[in-house]
C-alpha cells in the first residue's frame, strides 16, 4: 500500500513511528527527555576514571605545544587557536620569521571569547575569508568573518578590519543562516543565503545568489543566479587571480553532480562536460576529474583520472585533453594543489601517501620523495601568487604513532633550483608509543573483495583474543580514512591498560564507500549496493577474530555521522560481532532522513526512501527499522548535539527511545547542547564527548 502525493507520484508508506514527538528539536518535552537521558548516562559513567580521562584528553587539545597551522596571505601567516585560556579561540597572525621561532609573536585580530562576553552570544568560530589586496591599496585589510551562535552550520557573516582589528561600523552583515558569502570587490558581495520563502533548496541550502552592494540590505540585493529547488545548492564566486579575474557559477545538482558556468557579458557559459565530472579552473587551464568512465577527445578515460585542457580551446569546442593522472587498481588521486608553475598531486597507493609533481603544458610528472610508508602526507602550495615564494610548498606528514611534522620546500622550475623540504615544526608526542607498531592487513569481504585495514597496538601482541580492540570506519561520500596522529586516541585507548596489563588496540577499516581507491571504491557501495560497505566492516571484525586479536567480548566499534550509520548497522545486523558500540551524530532513521536537517542532499549516496522501489533497498540498512524486541544487542551509547543542523539530533534520540521501549536496558544516550555536527563548540566539550565515548567502550569490554 502506498501514499499518493499531489503530483500523483507513488510514495512509499511511512512505517509507524511512535517517536515523532522527539523530532521537535527544541521543544520542552523532548528537551526534558534529553535531560533525563543525560542524567541517567552520567550517573553511570561519571566518576574518577572519566574525569581523569577527560582531563588527559583536554590536556592534549589545550596544549600550547601543538603546531599552530597557518595560511599565508601576503607577508602574514594566519592561524586560529584554542587553548585553556581561550576556549572559544583567537584569530591571529604573525610573520614567517616569528612563526619559525619557539614562541611566535602573534598579533591577535579577534578574541572570540571576549566577543562572546561582550555580545552575550556563545559564538563559535566559522572561518574568515580575506579580501584580495588589489582592492585595498596592496594590503590585506578586510575579511568576512563567519561565526555560529551554537556551533551549527548556520553562521552570521560580518565584515572585519584586519588593521583596526574590529568589525567595520555599518559594514557588511549577513544574518545567521546556512550561507555562502564571498567578495565580489571591496564594495560588493556574492550572497547566497536564506532570503525568505522559496530561497532555499529542499536540502536546506541557498538556491539563489544575489549581488549585495555596500549599504544594501540582503533583501534589496539583485538576484543573479538560481538553481531548481530539488538541487542541493547555488554557488557563485569571483576568481580574483590577477590577470584571470572572472565569475564562476556552480549548480550543485546532488552530492556528486554539478554544472559549472563561466559568467561572460552577463551570460552563463556552460563548461560542457557530464554532471559527474569535477571541474577545476586555474588561470588558462581546465582540469577535469570524472566520477565515472568518460569518453572525451577520442579516448575513454577511467573514473578518477585527472585530465587537463586549455580552457579557451575547450570552450570553443576542442575536446583535446591530456591525462595528468590515470588510476590503477592500487592508486588513486586524493587532491591537487597549484603552485606558481607546477601542479602537485596527492595520491594514495594502498592507503599510503605518494606525491607527484606535474609541469603544466607538458604535463610530465615526477615523484616528490619524502613520503614514508603507512603514513599520511599532504603537500600543497604555500602561496602561489607570491612573487618570490610562489613555488614553495608545505609538506605535512603524520602517522598513527608519529606526531605531525610541517616542512617547507621549493619545487625546481627551469633554471631555478628547488630546495628539499626542511622541517619547520614538529608536534610533541602526547603518549608513550614504545612497544607499539602499525600494521596493514587485508580482510576478504562477502563478495571476495580485499579490504585493507590498519592495526595499531602492541608489537608483540598475544593472539589469544583478549586484547581490548576498537574498530572504526566511515565508508561514505568518497571520504578516505588515512593514518594520522591523535594524542587523544593515544591516551584514551592505545596507552591505556587494563587489570591484566593489556593495552588497547585501534583498528581503522578502509571499507568501500570511501575514497581510498578512488571513485570506483566509493560507487561500489552506493544506494542499492550500500550493504557492501557494511559487509566490508563486518569482514574486518571477523578477520580480527580469526587472527586472534580479539573476541566479540573484546571488540568495540565507533563511528560518527555516516560512520554512525555504519555502526548502527553493526548494532542491528551483526550484533554477534561486537561487545560495545559508540554511535555519534548518526543517521539511523533512513525512512525520514530526507525530511530531517540537510538529509535531502544525500539521496545520491543512499537513495530516495519516498520512492517505493528504492525504499525496498534503503530499508535494509535503516537501523531504526531493523530493531527487534528479541535482538541480542551489545551495550550502545548514542551521542549527538542539539545544535547539529546537518544530521540533527533526532535520529539518535528516536533510536535510543525505541530500543529502550523494546526492553533493551543497556542503551545509553547523551546530547550536548551546542557544538553542531562536531558535537563540541570548544575543547572542553570535545574532550567530554571523546572521554564519554571511550570510557563507555572500555568499561563495556571489561565487564566481568
Amino acid at each position: 500500500m502506498t501514499e499518493t502525493t499531489e503530483t500523483s507520484r507513488p510514495t512509499a508508506e511511512q512505517p509507524h513511528d511512535e517517536n515523532l514527538w522527539l523530532e521537535d528539536i527544541t521543544g520542552d518535552a523532548p528537551l526534558e527527555w534529553v535531560a533525563g537521558q543525560n542524567a541517567r548516562t552520567l550517573s553511570v559513567l561519571e566518576g574518577p576514571a572519566l574525569r581523569r580521562l577527560e582531563q588527559d584528553v583536554l590536556e592534549v587539545l589545550d596544549s600550547t605545544d601543538r603546531i599552530p597551522m597557518v595560511a599565508k596571505h601576503g607577508p602574514h601567516y594566519y592561524n586560529f587557536w584554542r587553548d585553556a585560556e581561550h576556549p572559544r579561540g583567537l584569530f591571529r597572525r604573525t610573520t614567517w620569521e616569528s612563526w619559525l621561532g619557539e614562541h611566535p609573536d602573534w598579533e591577535v585580530l579577534l578574541d572570540v571569547d571576549a566577543l562572546a562576553a561582550a555580545e552575550g552570544v556563545d559564538w563559535v568560530w566559522g572561518g574568515a575569508r580575506l579580501l584580495r589586496p588589489q582592492y585595498t591599496g596592496g594590503e590585506h585589510r578586510r575579511a568576512l568573518v563567519s561565526l555560529s551562535p551554537d556551533g551549527g552550520d548556520a553562521k552570521r557573516v560580518r565584515e572585519f578590519d584586519l588593521v583596526e582589528r574590529s568589525f567595520v561600523p555599518g559594514g557588511f552583515d549577513v544574518p545567521t543562516a546556512k550561507s555562502s558569502v564571498t567578495w565580489l570587490d571591496a564594495d560588493a558581495l556574492h550572497v547566497a543565503t536564506d532570503f525568505g520563502p522559496g530561497s532555499l533548496t529542499t536540502s536546506s541550502y541557498p538556491r539563489t545568489v544575489r549581488v549585495m552592494h555596500r549599504g544594501q540590505e540582503p533583501a534589496d540585493a539583485q538576484q543573479v543566479f538560481e538553481v531548481p529547488e530539488d538541487h542541493v545548492q547555488a554557488v557563485l564566486v569571483r576568481d580574483h587571480t590577477p590577470g584571470w579575474v572572472r565569475d564562476v557559477a556552480v549548480d550543485v545538482v546532488d552530492f556528486f553532480a554539478s554544472r559549472t558556468y563561466l559568467v561572460r557579458d552577463g551570460e552563463f557559459v556552460h563548461v560542457d562536460v557530464p554532471d559527474t565530472v569535477t571541474v577545476d579552473l586555474h588561470r588558462q587551464w581546465l582540469l577535469l576529474r570524472p566520477q565515472e568512465e568518460l569518453e572525451l577527445g577520442g579516448a575513454v578515460h577511467p573514473a578518477g583520472s585527472l585530465l587537463a585542457a586549455d580552457l579557451e580551446a575547450f570552450l570553443a569546442g576542442d575536446r583535446s585533453v591530456t591525462p595528468v593522472f590515470v588510476p590503477d587498481a592500487r592508486t588513486s588521486l586524493q587532491s591537487w594543489s597549484w603552485t606558481a608553475d607546477r601542479l602537485v598531486l596527492n595520491l594514495l597507493q594502498d592507503v599510503s601517501s605518494v606525491v607527484r609533481v606535474a609541469e603544466p603544458g607538458a604535463w610530465r610528472t615526477t615523484e616528490l620523495p619524502g613520503a614514508p610508508a603507512l603514513h599520511s602526507v599532504d603537500v600543497h602550495a604555500v602561496d602561489d601568487e607570491d612573487p618570490e615564494a610562489g613555488n614553495d610548498y608545505w609538506l605535512v606528514a603524520a602517522g598513527f604513532l608519529t606526531p605531525t611534522t610541517v616542512s617547507r620546500g621549493t619545487l625546481p622550475v627551469g633554471d631555478r633550483p628547488g630546495a628539499s623540504p626542511t622541517v619547520a615544526k614538529t608536534a610533541p608526542a602526547f603518549f608513550d608509543a614504545a612497544g607499539l607498531s602499525v600494521e596493514q592487513h587485508f580482510a576478504v569481504s562477502a563478495d571476495g573483495t580485499r579490504v585493507p585495514y590498519f592495526q595499531v597496538g602492541p608489537a608483540e601482541l598475544v593472539p589469544d583474543g583478549a586484547n581490548p580492540t576498537l574498530l572504526s570506519g566511515y565508508g561514505g561520500f568518497e571520504v578516505s580514512r588515512t593514518p594520522g596522529y591523535s594524542g587523544a586516541l593515544g591516551r584514551s585507548w592505545l596507552a591505556r591498560t587494563d587489570d591484566a596489563g593489556r593495552s588497547g588496540v585501534y583498528v581503522l577499516a578502509n571499507i568501500r564507500g570511501g575514497g581510498e581507491y578512488g571513485p570506483a571504491w566509493h560507487r561500489a557501495a552506493l544506494r542499492e549496493n550500500r550493504h557492501r560497505a557494511y559487509e566490508d566492516f563486518a569482514a574486518v571484525a571477523q578477520d580480527l577474530r580469526a587472527r586472534g586479536v580479539c573476541t566479540r567480548e573484546r571488540l568495540a566499534c565507533s563511528g560518527g555521522s555516516n560512520g554512525g550509520l555504519l555502526v548502527g548497522n553493526m548494532l542491528t545486523r551483526w550484533p554477534e560481532l561486537f561487545g560495545a558500540v559508540s554511535c555519534g551524530v548518526p543517521l539511523l532513521d533512513m525512512r525520514r532522513y530526507t525530511r530531517l536537517s540537510a538529509g535531502y542532499s544525500w539521496i545520491a549516496e543512499y537513495g530516495d526512501p519516498d520512492d517505493p522501489e528504492q525504499w525496498e533497498f534503503v530499508r535494509t540498512f535503516s537501523p531504526y527499522h531493523l530493531l527487534r524486541a528479541d535482538g541480542d544487542y551489545p551495550p550502545v551509547l548514542f551521542w549527538t548535539a542539539t545544535s547539529d543542523d546537518r544530521v540533527g539530533p533526532v535520529q539518535a534520540r528516536k533510536t535510543a527511545a525505541r530500543m529502550q521501549s523494546l526492553g533493551h536496558e543497556d542503551v545509553w544516550f547523551y546530547e550536548a547542547t551546542e557544538g553542531g555536527h562536531a558535537g563540541a563548540g570548544d575543547n572542553r566539550q570535545a574532550a567530554r564527548l571523546h572521554a564519554l565515548s571511550h570510557e563507555f567502550l572500555w568499561r563495556a569490554l571489561h565487564r566481568g
